[in-house]
């Protein structure tokens, strides 16, 4: 993997060949050779001293630049040719390397050639960084040092300036260093990263002495001292980690940086910074030889080596630029270029992406292996560890080694099979790690979990244990599942292990997302969500069963990716492990129902009016019981904070929070009417104190404003802030009064609308905002006993941020106004100005279905319209709503994603439900027009 510079590799154009078989031959590999010495004859012919220089000069770029593009080209077909990314990342590097040579060459020798130079206008070309590492991707940067004996003399400074200008002319993205040795020696042991990028150093052409001097000097005063080895090992682990940290921490997200991100092409190379430099190696299999890796462990290491440079090639090729985020419009092209097809339920990309997911997870495990193996031979101590640590030398029957749990060979598990198990219930019960060493056993024995350990009672209890311990389960469960325990001993869990699930709502693979869910379970419990899901962290410690919780969200998706709906499979397969597990009957079925109905609650809290009696009163049936409706409750709110950041919004908190207490008067037997009463008057009291600086009369009037639903339906703070709206436009007389405010919670903007109702006016609103550039993600309406409309939108910019820059609130503004008069022609401006869904979404198929359901209010008919977002949609769906001549009661506005589900409470002209089955087919006809068939197929729905 690495270059080998040795005193043999350091003749001409000879050493980039050298070099590739000193890290080994990839199977295939043949560089693409450039005969350089022509190369600089024809450069030296082609800027005859005849010519003008600017032309000569032209002359040499194009020859250069057409021996580039020939060679890439070719690069490029055996790529596509069944070839691999790192025989590609090798090719190009020879490639350049031959370029770059003759180019010195005709520099050095031609345009200032000198008879005799002296000593001190010697210059070494060294290759560093990625590029002395000799791979280099189709639009790398290219590291140059360019080492003189002391200081640059006059001559040297236009070489490397002349250099320089012919690179960039070519198209290379050049990061460059003109420095003597002792700079080089002082500047690395002042900072760690130019140490790394000289630790690759590579010589291309020019002075050999000079690069001897260099490497023998970077020996002996920088890889000596076990003080020196420590602070580098420590300097590199912590750069890995603060990258993670920086990127998501999360090798499992859906986008991932095949390159920076957890389980990308950067960890393999920090390893192999670190095995460089304790041991001078040149490949990953001179660390077989050390005794860090098995063979097999470095066939992994090569194997996702490969993989992930076949993908960072591919990413290039597409994007024509250094793109190293592979997003989702790069997922569903490079899957078919690399074999992968549809079958089996799985779509080409899900196996592409699973695939990716599991190298990933490949380079997590030889992490953990190398962490280990610096632990013994160095001292340093990089691994998890899950709490404080006391000196024990035997716990529960295992040895403890560094504070770690341990065990004296492989053989241990293979006299003792539960142990595979125990060990982590013993972790977890004791707060301590798992020795590294240990965990690399465990993963080589897994075929020892077999159905009989699978059904041995004393296993199935530590397992559940485990999965609900006081202490955190998911840390311990996230081990398990990197050591390939926990898909073997939950069969069902390992077939969602790396699974996608290819949407833009989810971050993260289904087995990492359950995970989140059963930690934010955990922080529930112990009260560490109070204040972001107060009534979740209240009821949890109500509820009767703990083992039916988390054992429905360890179940709530295990059956993502499988023919039929998940929520069904996955209650039919959750039965089957509670019995398996020892659950009582009651407690399985209970599981079973939590994952079938596991969105329910969302759903209904999401799409429905809580107003509505009838919405409550068909929930509260479903339901049935106060238990169940705690334990959906916490089951909802955990799956919504596991799904990403910013996901889970104080606007959702509110409204499963009213759904649930709304539920649970009706389940409690109250007496609705009185109740609701009760709670607006005590909302009116409250706020009252908050708007104590108002005179008598102004409140009075504002409180007859409102009716019951805009009351309970609403948080204080947004009350107490709507209502100096409504006073300052009615002091004002105005008839339209706007207001912003940046939900720092939520990381969107709300906009705030008090305006004159009449049919029509929420698809000018929504036409409005879509001109201004703003994409909604919720939406609330109410209607004032004034006839006034006070509607609320929490909106975001095209790239999902804030919508708070001044001039884009100004356009907003002005927009409004404009939607407001009647005097916006929204698809004709967005027409105009070309607004489209960013490239990256536009994969996304979403079928566009419409659903008329009279039975879900008493008064009003209720239309679910489902469709792929894009800029306008939901004016165009409003629009051909107002068209109709319906009249918008109630509105629920929902983004998962690329998938919008909007849900509309109308009303005819008259004031009644739609009736007529006829008027239903029309309606459902205008509306999958307005939806538009741009996202539709056989996509999600």
């Amino acid at each position: 993997m690495n270059d080998g510079a040795t005193n043999d590799e350091m003749a001409g154009s000879t050493v980039t060949a050298a070099a590739l078989e000193a890290r080994g031959p990839e199977p295939g590999e043949a560089p693409i050779e450039i005969d350089t010495a022509a190369l600089t004859a024809s450069m030296v012919a082609a800027s005859d001293a005849a010519l003008p220089r600017r032309e000569a000069r032209q002359r040499v770029i194009s020859l250069l630049k057409e021996t580039h593009k020939n060679g890439a080209e070719a690069i490029r077909r055996r790529l596509e040719g069944g070839e691999n990314g790192v025989q590609a990342a090798r090719a190009t590097c020879h490639l350049v390397d031959q370029i770059v040579q003759a180019l010195y060459d005709y520099v050095g020798g031609h345009l200032y050639v000198t008879a005799n130079p002296s000593t001190g206008e010697t210059i070494s070309l060294v290759a560093i960084g990625g590029y002395g590492r000799g791979e280099l991707a189709p639009f790398s940067d290219l590291d140059l040092l360019f080492l003189v004996p002391y200081k640059v003399l006059p001559r040297s400074e236009q070489v490397v300036e002349e250099m320089l200008y012919f690179l960039w002319d070519l198209g290379f993205k050049v990061g460059h260093a003109v420095r003597s040795v002792d700079d080089c020696i002082r500047l690395a042991k002042a900072d760690h990263v130019i140490c790394t990028s000289l630790l690759e150093a590579r010589p291309i052409a020019g002075d050999e002495a000079l690069f001897r001097d260099y490497r023998r000097r970077f020996r002996r005063d920088l890889r000596r001292g076990r003080r020196r080895t420590a602070a580098f090992i420590k300097a590199k682990l912590t750069e890995r980690e603060q990258r993670h940290r920086r990127l998501g921490d999360s090798r499992y997200s859906l986008e991932p940086n095949i390159k920076e991100g957890k389980g990308g092409l950067r960890d393999l190379h920090s390893l192999f910074w670190i095995a460089k430099f304790l041991y001078d190696v040149d490949d990953i299999g001179a660390l077989v030889k050390e005794g860090v890796f098995s063979r097999e462990e470095a066939a992994r290491f090569r194997k996702a080596e490969r993989h992930l440079w076949t993908l960072r090639f591919y990413l290039h090729y597409l994007a024509g630029r250094a793109e190293e985020r592979l997003t989702f419009d790069f997922q569903v092209a490079i899957a078919p270029r690399l074999g992968y097809t549809t079958h089996a339920g799985s779509r080409d990309v899900e196996r592409f992406m699973k695939h990716y997911f599991l190298v990933a997870k490949d380079v997590g495990a030889l992490t953990r292996i190398f962490c280990a193996f610096l632990e013994v031979q160095h001292g340093h101590r990089p691994g998890w560890r899950l709490g404080s640590l006391s000196p024990r030398r035997r716990v529960a029957g295992f040895r403890v080694e560094s504070d770690r749990l341990a065990v004296k060979s492989a053989e241990h598990f293979t006299a003792a099979p539960i142990d595979l198990i125990r060990i982590f219930r013993v972790a977890q019960e004791r707060e301590l790690d798992v020795h590294p060493q240990t965990l690399r056993w465990i993963t080589r024995n897994l075929k020892l979990i077999d159905k009989s350990l699978r059904s041995e009672p004393a296993a199935c209890a530590l397992f559940l244990e485990i999965l609900t311990a006081d202490q955190d389960p998911a840390t311990v469960l996230r081990l398990m599942n990197e050591t390939g325990v926990l898909g073997k001993f939950m069969p069902d869990f390992g077939r969602v292990v790396a699974q996608m699930q290819y949407n833009m709502y989810h971050h993260f693979t289904v087995d990492e997302h359950t995970l989140f869910a059963i930690g934010v379970l955990h922080e529930i419990e112990q009260g560490r969500l109070k204040d972001e899901a107060p009534i979740a962290s209240e009821v949890v410690h109500k509820v009767v069963s703990r083992r039916v919780l988390y054992l429905a969200v360890l179940f709530h998706d295990i059956a993502k990716g499988r023919q039929g709906d998940h929520s069904e499979v996955g209650a039919r397969l959750v039965i089957r492990a509670g019995a398996r597990l020892g659950l009582s009957e009651a407690e399985t079925e209970t599981a079973a129902w939590l994952v079938r109905h596991h969105l329910a609650m969302s759903s209904t809290a999401f799409k429905r009016d809580l107003g509505d009696p009838k919405s409550l009163q068909d929930f509260a049936k479903l339901v049935q019981s106060p238990e169940r409706l705690r334990l959906l409750l916490v089951l909802t709110v955990a799956d919504i904070r596991a799904v990403g950041p910013n996901v889970w919004t104080a606007w959702k908190a509110a409204l499963l929070r009213e759904l649930y207490w709304r539920t649970e008067e009706l389940l409690s037997g109250g007496v609705a009417k009185e109740e609701v009463k009760a709670r607006v008057e005590r909302v009116k009291e409250a706020l009252t104190s908050g708007l104590a600086d108002w005179p008598k009369k102004e409140l009075a009037a504002h409180l007859r404003r409102g009716v019951d639903d805009y009351w309970l339906s609403t948080d204080l703070d947004t009350l107490v802030r709507q209502a100096e709206l409504v006073r300052r436009a009615e002091r004002a007389g105005e008839t339209l009064a706007i207001d912003f405010r940046l939900d720092s919670y939520r990381q969107a903007s709300e906009v705030t609308i008090y305006a004159q109702d009449h049919q029509g006016l929420f698809a000018r609103l929504a036409g409005a905002l879509a001109v201004a550039g703003a994409s909604i993600d919720s939406a609330r309406i109410a209607t004032l006993k004034n006839g006034m409309a006070l509607d609320s939108f929490f909106i975001e910019d095209a790239a999902g941020g804030p919508f708070d820059e001044p001039r884009k609130l100004v356009r907003l503004r002005d927009a409004i106004r404009r939607g407001v008069a009647g005097k916006l022609k929204p698809l004709q401006e967005l027409a105009a100005r070309g607004q489209r869904y960013p490239s990256r979404y536009r994969v996304f198929k979403v079928r566009p279905r419409v659903l008329i359901d009279n039975a879900a209010s008493r008064d009003h008919t209720v239309i679910e319209v489902n469709g792929r977002d894009r800029p306008g949609l939901l004016y165009e769906v409003t629009l051909a709503l107002s068209k109709l001549k319906l009249t918008i009661r109630q509105a629920r506005i929902t983004t998962f994603g690329e998938h919008v589900v909007d849900v509309f409470y109308v009303q005819d002209q008259e004031g009644r439900k739609i009736e007529s089955k006829r008027r239903h087919g029309t309606i459902e006809r205008k509306l999958l027009i307005a939806l538009g068939d741009e996202g539709g197929g056989a996509g999600s729905s």
